[in-house]
């Protein structure tokens, strides 16, 4: 890494218009993005693609650098190449967030970066709000109208290899699964699985039970309680193709 002397001086020479000096500042730099773009994976983004707008905003900070901040360099960098990648992930938002709440969002993460920068931390919520003169719940309500919606089928996490989605996590509507097994006339099909899968689907789907209740309630992990069901309900679509 370059010191803070020579980066400044580096700065000074790149806003004056000098390409070498800012090439040289975003080759001494990089890993600073690559650690940025690391907290943003697994949102549905190519990496080489967050890695580019990450480059974007180190380059904006270059430009954009004052020395009377009276903080370093990558202090004053690292807020700006976080907001560069929030608002290209806010652009590309397939969910439809009005106009209103879009520009409240902007602020939101324009007083971010400014308060990281004079603090030299990440401001909490309440910081934020008391800068804009906003509650902390319409601060809140901003950031979570412009968050990516993840899909059902994500993997919550993975144990022992297997992995247990998003919508294994989800209680069923009531009513939905018992007329569901009904029009079907699924339960002399349940009588035939084995007692242990059994059980699973009638908590699972009957008794409108999460995968980790159900577990708790038979002494089982929530992964096996997920492979009972996904193998409850392989040998269902097999009894009902047969019968």
């Amino acid at each position: 890494m370059l010191g803070n002397d020579e980066i400044k001086d580096l700065i000074h020479e790149a806003q004056a218009g000098d390409q070498t000096a800012k090439e040289t500042i975003l080759e001494h730099n990089l890993n600073l993005v690559r650690s940025v773009v690391h907290r943003f994976t697994n949102r549905g983004y190519e990496w080489d693609d967050l890695f580019q707008i990450g480059c974007i905003g180190l380059i904006k900070a270059i430009e954009r650098f004052d020395m009377t901040f009276g903080v370093q360099f990558s202090t004053y960098a690292v807020p700006m190449i976080i907001g560069e990648i929030r608002r290209f992930m806010r652009d590309d938002n397939p969910v439809k967030v009005s106009r209103p709440v879009k520009e409240l969002a902007y602020r939101v993460h324009r007083t971010q970066e400014k308060l990281q920068g004079l603090l030299g931390r990440e401001p909490t919520i309440t910081e934020v709000a008391a800068d804009l003169v906003l509650a902390p719940q319409e601060v809140v309500a901003a950031l979570e109208a412009i968050q990516s919606p993840s899909s059902l089928y994500a993997n919550a996490f993975h144990n022992d290899g297997d992995s247990v989605l998003l919508l294994d996590q989800i209680k069923y509507c009531d009513g939905q699964d018992g007329a569901y097994f009904d029009r079907l006339a699924l339960k002399e099909v349940l009588s035939r699985l084995p007692p242990k899968e059994r059980i699973v689907i009638h908590l699972r789907f009957f008794e409108d039970k999460t995968q980790a209740e159900i577990g708790e309630i038979i002494g089982l992990s929530q992964v096996q309680v997920s492979r009972i069901e996904k193998h409850a309900l392989k040998l269902i679509r097999e009894f009902m193709q047969t019968s």
